[in-house]
């Protein structure tokens, strides 16, 4: 199970980093401050740029690839 559901939003991941200790990487909310956010607000606590997103684009992948090419099979 992936735990995103039909909309692509994967939940339980946003919870771990939204309620989850800062220690560990999380926002260290509670489940009433996770909840009571806006999709803008918690963008921003988590460095999403607006009108950049987080997804991956064809073009990303293609920077990447070249960049850190697959080492030839041995």
């Amino acid at each position: 199970m992936s735990g995103k559901a039909a909309g692509g939003m994967d939940w339980p991941g946003l919870l771990r980093v939204g309620i989850g200790p800062a220690r560990l990487g999380g926002l260290g909310l509670t489940p009433a401050q996770f909840w009571a956010l806006t999709p803008a607000e918690l963008a921003l606590m988590l460095g999403i740029e607006p009108g950049k997103g987080g997804a991956m684009t064809r073009g990303r992948l293609a920077e990447l690839v070249a960049r850190y090419p697959d080492a030839p099979a041995k």
